[in-house]
């Protein structure tokens, strides 16, 4: 309770301002709507946004483990070769910081116009990939070297060496990537679907989009609030399964 109750009451009392707020100042609802109705929106659209969120939960998740594939082979390959993470990691870093919206044209177009779920679905795994690359690679060169003495001492094979040694060293790394991952795959989905999306994929980008143009601003605080519900509980998940991993992990 001590570390719960004093976050719940400083959104309380912000909750409070704001309502307070606008009521005193009339403030027009399609320029801020107060709390109060931003709730009202949420409880009538409630079905209408779960199946948004729904979507748009499907599409980052698929685009994990893409991502999760393709980064944890590159990097177990370039861990093995340092000449190929030389060529390997400008690579990845340009594709990294390279602005999501300077690309969506061009995935748009390669996924074909009719498939903006597949160009949504690219696009948030682009986003996902770097964190998972960038901790499996650190993880799996992140073996103690006493340890690496000691398999030398007993001649052990490379792949007895990758098996017993690298992929368990590399835990930690593979846990936080994959946590930092999940929530940039939201984000990616989201920001894929405002840029590359037209309506085929109906997320809750999609929801933002018609509620801003129909003016109805209390129904996109309600879609920015589920989605906001959607990226916490998704942490709250992997924290969880890290810790519950990491136990095991240092148990052993």
């Amino acid at each position: 309770m001590k570390r719960v109750l004093p976050p719940l009451i400083l959104i309380a009392v912000l909750l409070g301002g704001w309502e307070i707020a606008c009521r005193a100042l009339a403030v027009p609802p399609y320029l801020l709507p107060a709390p109060s109705a931003i709730a009202t929106a949420f409880v009538g659209a409630w079905p209408l946004l779960l199946t948004s969120a729904w979507t748009t939960l499907s599409t980052a998740l698929v685009a994990l483990v893409i991502s999760s594939l393709i980064a944890c082979a590159l990097a177990l390959a370039v861990s093995l070769n340092s000449q190929l993470e030389d060529a390997v990691r400008p690579i990845a870093v340009t594709l990294q910081v390279t602005p999501l919206v300077a690309i969506a044209p061009l995935v748009t177009i390669w996924a074909g116009i009719d498939h903006p779920g597949r160009a949504v679905t690219g696009l948030a795994a682009v986003v996902a990939f770097f964190p998972i690359f960038s901790g499996a690679l650190t993880g799996l060169k992140a073996a103690d070297p006493d340890l690496a003495r000691l398999f030398d001492l007993y001649s052990a094979t490379p792949w007895q060496r990758l098996v017993r040694l690298r992929l368990p060293s590399a835990v930690p790394a593979l846990l936080e990537g994959h946590k930092v991952a999940t929530g940039l795959a939201v984000i990616g989905a989201v920001v894929a679907e405002f840029v590359a999306g037209s309506g085929g994929t109906q997320g809750l980008a999609w929801r933002i989009l018609e509620a801003y143009n129909r003016l109805q601003t209390a129904k996109v605080f309600a879609a920015v609030l589920t989605l906001a519900i959607l990226g916490v509980a998704l942490h709250a998940l992997m924290e969880l399964a890290e810790r519950r991993l990491l136990r095991a992990w240092r148990g052993r």
